[in-house]
């Protein structure tokens, strides 16, 4: 009787040295407990019989490996596809860069050579007439532009000037507030749009100034809390508007009444001030 040392099966072949299970060699007992005693089915883990010799089993050949399988190191690769196509990618975008290096400066050299051709003076031919008539001033523009000037009147507004009293003195009153306002915060732009060019005014203490010296000395005011104007009356005559009254500050905790006496001439469409007088009221 033999015994496997690894898996404690016992086999009475006596010819048999190695175990039917895991091949491990068989060790010598003696005869003990047959109960113990294992034989080999047929058809279950051997086809030998008693008296037959053991072969081993070819494990290699029986083995068949599923479908699928990929030995190790035969795996497909993929990155040396994906390094190939980045690789030509960049390739195609130097060559572009290039091609467009080499062929922009060309490209600009033509169309400054036929921009310079286009603007090229003209030579002149053996039958041109002399450059001493080109000075000639041309009698038929010169009307044409005559007619143009008096019909459209340049670029000036001919609106006819309101007649109707009242609202030139909503309108002169309108101004005033804004002029005020613009004195108060020194705006000169918008001083600059309410007088006009030839404007001349005289302050209290009886100076003159014209527009430019006007706008020039002007400094914000910021102690003027708040204002009124009264008895305020307007004198229209065509374009000619002269609007008087009175303006009364207040001044922290004092009060300043002052009488005045604005003019006005009616210029591209809107009042323009020509004139201002002014004198405190005692």
């Amino acid at each position: 009787m033999k015994r496997c040392p690894t898996c404690n099966k016992t086999f009475t072949q006596r010819n048999l040295s190695f175990c039917l299970d895991d091949g491990t060699p068989l060790l010598e007992i003696a005869d003990t407990d047959e109960t113990t005693m294992v034989s080999p089915q047929a058809g279950k883990g051997s086809d030998h019989s008693d008296d037959a010799p053991y072969v081993p089993r070819d494990w290699q050949q029986e083995y068949q490996p599923p479908g699928s399988f990929e030995p190790p190191g035969q795996k497909r690769r993929v990155w040396p596809w994906v390094m190939a196509i980045v690789g030509a990618l960049l390739i195609g975008l130097v060559g572009l860069g290039v091609a467009f290096a080499y062929l922009m400066p060309r490209m600009l050299r033509a169309g400054a050579n036929s921009n310079a051709n286009v603007s090229a003076p003209r030579r002149e031919e053996p039958n041109a007439i002399p450059n001493s008539n080109s000075n000639v001033p041309d009698a038929n523009a010169n009307s044409a532009n005559t007619n143009q000037n008096e019909n459209t009147g340049g670029n000036e507004d001919t609106t006819a000037p309101p007649t109707d009293s009242d609202k030139v003195l909503a309108e002169l009153k309108d101004i005033e507030n804004d002029w005020t306002v613009a004195n108060i915060n020194a705006d000169k732009k918008k001083l600059a749009h309410i007088l006009a060019d030839d404007y001349v005014g005289t302050s209290g203490d009886g100076q003159s100034q014209g527009k430019a010296e006007y706008l020039k000395t002007i400094e914000r005011d910021t102690s003027i809390e708040k204002w009124e104007f009264e008895d305020l009356k307007v004198a229209l005559k065509g374009d000619r508007a002269a609007l008087s009254g009175r303006i009364r500050l207040q001044v922290a905790s004092k009060e300043a009444v002052y009488r005045f006496v604005d003019k006005f001439v009616w210029r591209d469409g809107r009042w323009q001030a020509v004139s201002s007088e002014v004198s405190p009221e005692k």
